[in-house]
């Protein structure tokens, strides 16, 4: 990877050599390996059999989890935020571990729209939820930085699976709350 970076710096036109640029190759090439370290990451170790019992049937709802990923068509950042809520059949899942599932798919190349379908399904697989409905709001530096270049452009989407798709009030319930 290092030195595919290094191509990929003289091939704009600078020098390796300049001192700004002497060891970028390789701290690039670092920081794209962290932020695409959800492709060596695995939900059962990301889950950590952090599953507990409970007799709660009420909503569960983890918002304003930030987000990093970058956007696979041009390879450039995404920023935002996501909302998490389930209804608990049997059992809850550890607090911390809904913002590693967000991460682990979050910090792989993505599209907004495969993201939020990807947390979703995965909560409720995990879970067993009798719900889940996740909701990311992000800004896409592909928007803002190149093509079109609108800078309070905010992508919004969602996932709603069993109860939140098929019941309006469960639904409304879970947008109130993350207003």
């Amino acid at each position: 990877m290092k030195e595919a970076f290094a191509t990929i710096i003289e091939s704009v036109g600078e020098d390796l050599a300049r001192p700004g640029l002497t060891g970028t190759p390789e701290r690039a090439a670092k920081a794209f390996n962290f932020i695409t370290k959800g492709y060596r990451q695995d939900l059962d170790t990301v889950i950590n059999n952090a599953l507990f019992p409970s007799d709660s049937s009420e909503m569960v709802i983890v918002k304003d989890i930030e987000l990093y990923s970058l956007c696979e068509h041009h390879l450039l950042p995404f920023v935002g935020k996501c909302h998490v809520g389930y209804l608990p059949n049997g059992q809850v899942l550890g607090l911390s571990k809904v913002a590693r599932i967000v991460d682990m798919f979050a910090r792989r190349l993505q599209i907004q729209e495969n993201l939020v379908m990807q947390i979703a399904n995965t909560i409720e697989e995990v879970t067993d939820a009798l719900g889940v409905g996740v909701i990311i709001e992000a800004q896409h530096m592909c928007m803002m930085m190149r093509g079109v270049e609108k800078q309070n452009s905010v992508m919004k989407t969602s996932a709603m699976l069993g109860a939140f798709r098929t019941n309006q009030a469960t639904r409304e319930e879970l947008l109130s709350l993350i207003r």
